[in-house]
């Protein structure tokens, strides 16, 4: 679709409607399903997508500023199209275990559809699988295709996925681990709707089930042996880059109600808005150094990366936790700003607090980084 505004600017018109559903949705813990029939019809549910296969293929800085756009409005929103988004990119990736003719299907319901994908890896007893271990997930080779039984818990977009791919182990005395492509709609597969967070109510990351639920022998994608898998440092800095804005767009959101706030707030005691005093205005100055450092920090790695450039493990995990904490630092400034008002329900601030929190909860966690760094500096 060809649009006479950038990306970005589509992303900013729609996201001014999608932050006005987003109170409700937060309310109720509702799917936006809304929203994702106006990201598709403006063309932007296939915008990581290769293009020979119908996609734009969009550099990472653009997508960036999209995912950035959307989380301003609504985070959960952008979650969901985040992993759209990453999943398209590793499609295009050299080296990549999707076989062209999955990838064309998923690209081209994307085109014409609210059609979502996105990966389901994190299990009850495993937790996340960035820290090793196991899937107990099953896949079962039988002569009409695969088997798949088991339970993936937090599955971002659960209640509008079209497509799963599924992290899981076969049955084989020595199991082979990878990613077993399923169509939401299959026989066997139920969504328990378990998703009731502080944070990211809306995203619909409930508890999927499989049943011997049965998929094509050719969805099987990059079956290898626990271990053998390479880490995809390339997947880990266009994550950081996306949630990276996606999370900062909650920061902006909440400096700009904060701003408007300051402005009118005009205390009887003071006989003058709060803008005017020169501790409120230093507040603010240090709220406008951590939002410009997070946006240098996410150009500059999105610039590497457009520019092919290998970023290693360690640099996109310190990144992704900085511009996490200073998201999170953003809006407990405001918040110490504006006292009760900000934590008042009909105010937008006590709820940007809470999405802006589960930033820090994505992989990979700020231990994990911290010892990776650590270790690299000291050679050990």
């Amino acid at each position: 679709m060809k649009l006479e505004m950038s990306w970005g600017d589509a992303a900013r018109t729609l996201a001014a409607e999608f932050g006005q559903r987003a109170v409700a949705h937060d309310r109720d813990g509702s799917f936006p399903h809304a929203n994702f029939a106006d990201l598709q019809r403006a063309g932007l549910l296939a915008l990581a997508a290769p293009r020979q296969w119908g996609g734009q293929q969009a550099a990472i800085t653009e997508l960036g500023e999209v995912i950035g756009a959307v989380g301003y409005g609504c985070p959960a929103t952008a979650l969901v199209l985040s992993m759209q988004y990453l999943t398209q990119r590793g499609m295009g990736r050299v080296g990549t275990p999707w076989p062209e003719h999955l990838a064309r299907v998923l690209v081209e319901e994307a085109v014409t559809s609210v059609s979502l994908a996105n990966s389901l890896r994190v299990e009850p007893e495993l937790g996340t699988p960035a820290r090793g271990g196991l899937p107990a997930t099953v896949a079962r080779r039988t002569p009409e295709g695969w088997r798949l039984s088991g339970r993936k818990i937090y599955s971002t977009g659960a209640p509008a996925l079209r497509w799963y791919a599924v992290w899981a182990r076969t049955d084989d005395a020595e199991p082979l681990v990878g990613a077993f492509l399923v169509r939401a709609d299959s026989p066997g597969v139920q969504i328990e709707a378990t998703w009731d967070h502080l944070g990211l109510r809306a995203s619909g990351s409930h508890d999927v089930i499989f049943d011997d639920v049965l998929t094509p022998l050719d969805h099987a994608m990059g079956l290898a042996p626990l271990g053998a898998q390479s880490r995809d440092t390339h997947m880990q800095a266009e994550m950081t880059v996306l949630l990276g804005n996606l999370y900062s767009g909650v920061a902006r959101a909440a400096r700009d109600w904060l701003l408007t706030f300051l402005r009118e707030r005009t205390p009887a005691s003071l006989g003058a808005p709060l803008a005017s005093l020169p501790r409120v205005q230093e507040a603010v100055g240090r709220i406008e150094a951590l939002l410009l450092s997070n946006r240098r920090l996410l150009s500059s790695l999105a610039g590497e990366l457009d520019q092919g450039a290998q970023v290693p493990l360690a640099d996109s995990g310190l990144i992704k936790t900085l511009v996490m904490r200073q998201a999170v630092d953003v809006v407990q400034e405001a918040l110490a700003l504006t006292s009760n008002h900000g934590l008042s329900r009909r105010n937008p601030l006590e709820r940007h607090l809470r999405d802006v929190l589960c930033g820090r909860v994505h992989t990979p966690q700020e231990d994990s980084v911290f010892v990776l760094a650590g270790r690299e500096a000291l050679k050990v």
